[in-house]
């Protein structure tokens, strides 16, 4: 309706306002819960064009709108604001349209915008966490969103499969993994433990014994009064080892150890170790390579296990270990650009200076590339590949909001007019309950461990409800997987995704509040009641208040979906749903559907209620969760 208002208006401008008016010019807003009325139009824009007050303009227009369509029952104006009542008929056609649509909600012809999105991206050095869950969730859903507003999609990660701290988890294996009778190392299958989780041990372990290195190296030094040290670091660690001395809190003590460790760690054999693997890598010593194929593939595995529970999949793979060459190869044509300058250590750097930014390291001085260097090769090597991108999105946390503003200023500064198409997603981290997460610490919630926790937790909720007799063991299974993963995934999207938030596992599979689980049990109680009655063809309709309000939260999904599209932001959607599903359980409480007696009225609710259920599925399906039939 608001499309029909506007292109008569724009029309018969002449008529209404004795000249032409702009499509921006006409502005609605939603109608405000004190005033009767289905939408509302701004009549501020046209208070100078009619010459009078903002009521005398709403009078006005209103008088010609009601005059012209047959839809509008009454307006009524309030200050600057024209508040228009619509018919029932309207309302009863417009539930008769949507339910004839099966795509209801989704773009009728394409955008022809091409998108790329960004998500997951891990480093092949240590398992899924609870943030790249948000992430990855976040980033799915961006996909299924764009997607029903008719983009083409193309769903991407580039996997961090190269650097220092790749290196690092090489190097643990390959002091310290136990080594059988054989002369073999253990590996996965060895082991028992799951690729990206059996790599992530060694991570860790290198953290451990070079955390132990640096402390012990510290120690050296203070025992020959810091005469390797320059008086700065001098002064650091007399107070650091002061401090830890006369700490007697556990906790605290073990922080001031670190500390201390890392003012060494540089300089111990592991970390000399690591980067002299990092050099061999990039030289591609056969040795190291093979070692590196070998630890990347039991990682490998590991993820598509975990993605193939979550429910997610990919387009298009791209590796740091390709993409670092050709940005290596553009760092190369920088310099002879004068894009980049490099330093008297050999170190390429950017000179942002003159944007407000910094000096941007681009690669080190003994030629090894950082994210930078692969990030730039990654974006040029997209562009490559899909010529006809509109933009890609990058999904990552905002704790990277300052390196992807350098990377697109330094795409620009290349000569790269994509650049402006580049978007960064950013999010806000995930806590826990404790505070952040420091994956080289081991103190993390591991993803693999949290779906099966609230997976677990559905189980049992769901057992000790009942309700499931006569149900096959593996479709219970099914359910408990649906609704566990299900209410994970809800709880880390609801929120707008530039919120920091906590995550709570047992808030998240609760069946009541603005939870996944409370929206999965009113599809399976709306499937369960019009599975009663028999509705091949809708008969004849009339509908009440009651009706007609939950009509209008239906009539707004398309829009939704719009501005969820353009906004980046699953949380639109989910609290769109939990909205119309708080509505219909109280329409459904307070008015009977099936036993009804006026049968046009009967058929209302039925109709009503199959559409609702219709919306529910279509909306929880962009944000990657399934709803059951039976729960």
């Amino acid at each position: 309706m608001e499309e029909k208002i506007k292109q008569l208006l724009l029309s018969n401008a002449n008529a209404v306002f004795g000249k032409e008016i702009a499509e921006e010019q006409i502005q609605f807003q939603k109608t405000r819960k004190d005033v009767a009325g289905d939408l509302t139009l701004v009549t501020f824009p046209f208070v100078k064009l009619l010459k009078t007050s903002p009521e005398k303009a709403g009078e006005k227009i209103g008088a010609f709108l009601k005059e012209q369509l047959h839809e509008i029952e009454e307006y009524s104006v309030i200050k600057g604001f024209l508040n228009i009542v619509l018919n029932d008929q309207f309302w009863v056609s417009t539930l008769q349209d949507l339910h004839k649509d099966d795509d209801y909600g989704k773009a009728k012809t394409p955008s022809g915008k091409t998108s790329m999105v960004e998500y997951s991206s891990p480093n092949t050095n240590k398992p899924l966490h609870l943030g790249h869950l948000r992430n990855i969730f976040l980033g799915y859903s961006v996909a299924q969103i764009l997607k029903a507003n008719g983009d083409a999609v193309v769903k991407t990660q580039i996997i961090n499969d190269r650097g220092i701290h790749i290196c690092k988890s090489m190097v643990a294996w390959q002091q310290f993994a136990p080594v059988d009778d054989k002369g073999n190392r253990e590996t996965p299958k060895s082991s028992g433990i799951k690729g990206d989780h059996f790599v992530g041990k060694y991570y860790i372990e290198f953290d451990k014994q070079v955390t132990r290195q640096g402390f012990d190296l510290a120690s050296s030094w203070k025992e020959d009064d810091y005469l390797a040290c320059n008086d700065e670091i001098k002064e650091k660690l007399e107070g650091l080892f002061a401090a830890y001395e006369r700490e007697e809190d556990t906790k605290k003590r073990t922080k001031i150890y670190r500390k201390i460790a890392g003012m060494a760690t540089d300089q111990t054999d592991m970390t000399r170790a690591a980067k002299e693997m990092l050099i061999k890598w990039e030289a591609r010593d056969p040795e190291v390579y093979l070692l590196w194929n070998t630890m990347n593939g039991w990682v490998y595995e590991g993820f598509d296990k975990s993605y193939d529970r979550m429910g997610v999949d990919f387009d298009k793979l791209y590796y740091e270990s390709d993409t670092f060459l050709i940005g290596k190869d553009i760092i190369d044509e920088g310099l002879q650009k004068e894009v980049f300058f490099k330093k008297g250590d050999g170190s390429v750097w950017a000179d942002l200076t003159d944007e407000g930014l910094d000096e941007k390291l681009v690669l080190r001085a003994d030629g090894t590339a950082v994210y930078m260097t692969q990030d730039i090769g990654t974006a040029i090597d997209r562009f490559k590949d899909f010529p006809s991108l509109d933009r890609i999105i990058y999904t990552v946390g905002n704790e990277q909001d300052y390196h992807f503003q350098v990377l697109f200023l330094i795409l620009k500064k290349l000569g790269y007019d994509w650049a402006k198409q580049c978007y960064h997603l950013s999010y806000g981290m995930v806590d826990l309950p404790d505070g952040k997460m420091k994956s080289r610490e081991g103190r993390v919630v591991d993803a693999d461990d949290i779906m099966e926790e609230v997976v677990q937790m559905a189980t049992a909720s769901t057992k000790e409800r009942g309700h499931l007799d006569g149900m096959a063991e593996k479709d219970r299974k099914d359910l408990y997987e649906m609704i566990g993963l299900g209410g994970l995934k809800y709880f880390l999207l609801k929120v707008d995704p530039k919120k920091r938030m906590k995550f709570d596992p047992n808030e998240s599979i609760e069946l009541n509040g603005n939870t996944g689980p409370f929206i999965q049990y009113a599809h399976a109680r709306i499937q369960s009641l019009v599975n009663k009655v028999a509705l091949d063809e809708v008969g004849e309709i009339k509908i009440n208040a009651p009706e007609k309000e939950i009509i209008k939260q239906l009539s707004e999904y398309p829009t939704v979906v719009k501005e969820a599209g353009e906004n980046y932001s699953p949380a639109l959607i989910a609290n769109y749903t939990y909205e119309l599903v708080k509505s219909f359980n109280g329409f459904y409480q307070q008015y009977s559907v099936i036993n009804e007696t006026d049968e046009a009225l009967k058929n209302a609710r039925i109709v009503l209620s199959q559409n609702v259920g219709k919306v529910i599925a279509s909306a929880m399906k962009l944000l990657g969760i399934d709803v059951p039939n039976r729960m």
